[in-house]
């Protein structure tokens, strides 16, 4: 795809002692079809060799942050929102990875579904324990105002999920939540925005005993 005809998506990296993974997580970004996105890294002082392994990507879309002093996970994403110039705003975090069409296919969506300013997709969870990996999501997802259908089965996954930044003018996550802080965020802003599903899985999420939050997973077997 030409950047020149398609808008800028913004994708948050919270990181915080997340080496592990991380080179795997920004590879993943790198290799997206869709080359129209910055990256915004947000380092809630890290203390590992998080920033050394960003810096061997060195590419003019990355913009480094690095927290004044450590904050909760939902006032960095906080922090990390307040630094986005793009028109959508994405989530990917340092132990999980995106297919290499994951933004292309969300903004295609978008382009010929404009009344949807929320987009979030499938997505395979890897256990790292057991080296398995099944599909997240089996079930009919609707389409719309979808409030009721998230209270009774919530299953949108942070790393799925492309939203227009306008949106967070008057919304954010709840810094006083440690757990709970995806859940709180989509469900309000399912109250007054459209949501639309993809079924394809774009991301993968990466299940591991030092996941910060399990809570969009935890009843998935």
């Amino acid at each position: 795809m030409r950047s020149n005809n398609f808008p800028l998506v913004s994708v948050i990296m919270n990181c915080h002692n997340g080496e592990k993974y991380l080179r795997n997580s920004l590879e993943s970004l790198f290799s997206q079809t869709y080359k129209n996105w910055e990256l915004i890294f947000f380092d809630n002082l890290s203390t590992d060799k998080s920033k050394k392994i960003l810096e061997e990507f060195k590419d003019r879309r990355i913009k480094y942050f690095k927290s004044e002093k450590f904050v909760n996970l939902y006032e960095a994403r906080n922090l990390a929102v307040e630094k986005c110039s793009g028109n959508f705003i994405s989530f990917l975090d340092t132990d999980d990875v995106w297919t290499k069409n994951r933004i292309e296919q969300q903004i295609r969506f978008y382009d010929k579904n404009k009344s949807y300013d929320f987009i979030f997709s499938n997505c395979y969870i890897y256990d790292e324990e057991k080296k398995t990996e099944k599909l997240y999501i089996k079930e009919k997802i609707p389409n719309g105002k979808i409030t009721q259908e998230l209270l009774n089965n919530y299953k949108v996954g942070l790393l799925t999920i492309l939203v227009k930044r306008e949106l967070f003018k008057d919304n954010h996550f709840n810094p006083n939540y440690n757990i709970i802080g995806d859940f709180d965020f989509v469900l309000k802003l399912s109250l007054s925005t459209k949501f639309a599903y993809i079924d394809e899985p774009l991301a993968r999420y990466r299940r591991h005993n030092k996941n910060f939050s399990k809570i969009n997973f935890s009843s998935y077997d």
